[in-house]
């Protein structure tokens, strides 16, 4: 373990950083956690010991808590499942309906598992990871769960029948594991076994067919990745007439090569480009494409006979096709056709397409969707019927549940209720003209500024901006109390690195190229003042993960943009992201700091290392969590170490529990949100919590 004020030098391949804060990368030493403890009372004194913070707290907890919430199904079979938190059930509960009992205002549910109560029978903080059901008897689950929050789980076999855990089932220690069902007494697993099994960046190499009763360890080894990759995994597809396996090796992030394994255990490899992503589906092989291929654009959605296509044949049916402003969003299966989700300018729209069996492929619309809304599949069962359940929703629209028959019509089977009040305010879209001269869209939520005598606000501007990841309308009832009742104005910035005009708008800026995402928030940032909706002054920014980079870069790069930023669980160090848990994963997003030629980019985009002293930074709020297994909390300790040695105002905030997420339950989330936004109407205003409209 590190001491306290000691100074070590971090080389990277003869290159020598003097980083006098890596002890703060001992995620549980003694020093780290104290150091962790003492920023977190300064936090604490600051934005929690006010008058406004625990009203504010208690209103949040309040949305979060809500017992009239949609609860969304997952159909498994003849029951409906959904996980459930509330006031109640601070764990959860996982539980079930029959179709009939949900269209009633209040179901009556089965708990088929009650995490509380076995953290408290076990004495471990479980945080429910989700389960994978056994199809098509629906009889057993692998249940995951996390130690309080993180990416790795446990897994146990659990009977739906006695709704209690398997005595001599499946069980995985804890690990990054991939586990999936074969068949009633057999899974592919991929899992750490030891030296070997794992990649560099911490989760499964290996696949292997583990049979009941057996060690995994003694199971058959199917496939192997290389110490590189990201991942390795295997599935079983058990479509009655269309039983296959298949594994994958992910080399990284956005590359990977999909194989069908044989009855001998020969792979098949399913040649399509490495950059695509491919499976498939009944007498189908489905290909989304990220660069041009076989005469089609990137961003397409293909559709090839699946025999056909191992024989050599590459004819393919289009399904989609993007242009300059409309990109694909998702598409799932029904048992007889496929719909198709798609934005334009950011905003969704959704249609049904029907393979015809004389070839080709029928289309209509499914569903009218209102502007600046978004609209999303909540679940279909597609081995049996054509029944959809899907979700509609906008900035000032709560969700409304739709379940319908693809040829039968649909109807509203839930409808959320209003959060908070919308009374004067407004929803809009606008662009910005980033550097280059890239039209970049934009969302402003806030007051109405038709209204007369309307000028500039606090305001409020989020981010994301990497790993195709798209920002689309939604309902935001936690912005909605602490922020836009308040007055406040709620701005999300599409810029490139995001996924929000398909594939090219992502590689916009990776590598050496993430500084357009930069230029494209502090374009957004620019117009909003140009426009009169807010002054830097007033104007918030707030990112999370990649997110955090982000807002680590406005922090270092444009400062005098900004009155207050918040970066949650971030990362900031990118010369030493990839020796730290996850990183290495992401050496496809950003580049590799063990590589000279990315090293320079990799320094220049650090800010960790573009912090001064002679720099005058907006103040500064960062949030991380001890259990954060994916990006590791030093980066927001170290961050947080350097920026006070320089005389900056920053407060740090550690979440003991609660994974990336930084939180692991709804208390945690309202407390989260509250210092947050505490920050903001501190800093953008001067001024206490406003009231509730």
């Amino acid at each position: 373990m590190w001491s306290r004020h000691a100074s070590r030098a971090c080389t990277i391949r003869g290159v020598i950083d003097d980083d006098p804060y890596l002890w703060l990368e001992d995620v549980e030493g003694e020093a780290a956690l104290a150091w962790v403890a003492e920023r977190n009372a300064e936090t604490a004194a600051a934005l929690a010991a006010g008058a406004g913070f625990a009203p504010l707290k208690e209103r949040l907890r309040e949305v979060l808590d809500a017992s009239d919430r949609i609860p969304y199904p997952t159909r498994r079979g003849a029951f409906l499942y959904n996980f459930w938190r509330d006031a109640g059930h601070v764990r959860g509960v996982w539980r079930r309906t029959t179709p009939e009992q949900y269209r009633k205002d209040a179901p009556e549910w089965e708990v088929v598992l009650d995490v509380d109560a076995l953290a408290a029978a076990e004495g471990e903080k479980w945080v429910w990871a989700g389960a994978r059901v056994r199809h098509p008897a629906y009889d057993r689950a692998l249940v995951c769960l996390s130690r309080d929050g993180g990416d790795a789980v446990v897994v146990r076999e659990f009977d739906l029948g006695t709704r209690t855990f398997v005595e001599d089932g499946f069980r995985v220690a804890e690990a990054k594991t991939r586990i999936g069902w074969i068949d009633a007494d057999t899974v592919f697993v991929g899992t750490d076994l030891g030296p070997g099994s794992m990649t560099d960046s911490g989760y499964p190499r290996t696949v292997r067919r583990w049979r009941r009763g057996t060690a995994p360890e003694d199971a058959p080894l199917v496939f192997e990745g290389r110490a590189g990759d990201v991942s390795a995994g295997g599935w079983h597809d058990n479509t009655p007439g269309f039983e296959r396996d298949f594994v994958v090796r992910s080399m990284d992030f956005y590359h990977s090569e999909m194989y069908l394994l044989a009855s001998d255990d020969s792979l098949v490899r399913i040649d399509v480009p490495d950059d695509a992503s491919a499976y498939a589906h009944r007498e189908h092989l489905i290909v989304t494409l990220k660069s041009d291929w076989l005469g089609q654009r990137a961003g397409s959605l293909l559709a090839f006979g699946f025999d056909a296509f191992l024989a050599g044949e590459r004819t393919a049916e289009v399904l989609f096709t993007p242009d300059e402003r409309t990109a694909l969003a998702g598409h799932t299966w029904t048992r007889h056709h496929l719909i198709l989700e798609t934005m334009r300018d950011v905003s969704t729209r959704i249609e049904v397409l029907t393979p015809n069996p004389g070839g080709g492929w029928s289309r209509k619309p499914l569903a009218d969707v209102p502007a600046l809304s978004a609209v999303s599949v909540v679940d279909t069962d597609p081995d049996v019927s054509d029944e959809y359940f899907l979700d509609v929703s906008g900035f000032l629209q709560p969700s409304t549940l739709h379940h319908g028959h693809i040829g039968a019509g649909s109807e509203i089977l839930k409808q959320a209720p209003d959060r908070f009040d919308t009374a004067g305010l407004a929803a809009e879209q606008f662009f910005a003209t980033s550097q280059d001269g890239t039209q970049v869209p934009y969302f402003v939520i806030g007051p109405d500024r038709s209204a007369a005598g309307a000028g500039p606000g606090p305001a409020l501007l989020y981010g994301y901006g990497g790993f195709e990841v798209s920002l689309t309308p939604y309902y935001g009832a936690v912005t909605g109390r602490a922020w836009l009742e308040g007055g406040g104005t709620y701005v999300i910035a599409n810029i490139r690195g995001g996924g929000e005009y398909g594939p090219t708008w992502h590689r916009a800026a990776l590598g050496a190229d993430r500084s357009r995402a930069f230029e494209d928030f502090a374009a957004v940032a620019a117009d909003l003042v140009a426009r009169g909706i807010t002054t830097p002054a007033m104007l918030g920014a707030a990112g999370g993960s990649n997110g955090g980079l982000l807002m680590g870069a406005m922090l270092t790069r444009y400062p005098q943009l900004f009155g207050a930023i918040v970066a949650q669980v971030p990362l900031l160090d990118m010369l030493r992201f990839h020796e730290l848990l996850a990183g290495a994963s992401w050496i496809a997003e950003y580049g590799d700091p063990d590589n000279e030629a990315d090293r320079p980019h990799l320094r220049a985009l650090s800010p960790y290392h573009r912090l001064s002293a002679d720099q005058v930074y907006p103040p500064v709020l960062l949030t991380t969590s001890t259990r954060d297994d994916r990006v590791h909390p030093g980066h927001a300790r170290k961050a947080a170490a350097r920026l006070r040695e320089l005389g900056h105002a920053v407060l740090l905030h550690e979440n003991t529990g609660g994974g990336h997420a930084g939180a692991s339950d709804n208390e945690q989330t309202a407390h989260n949100n509250a210092l947050i936004h505490t920050f903001l109407w501190q800093h953008l205003t001067q001024r206490a919590l406003p009231a509730a409209r």
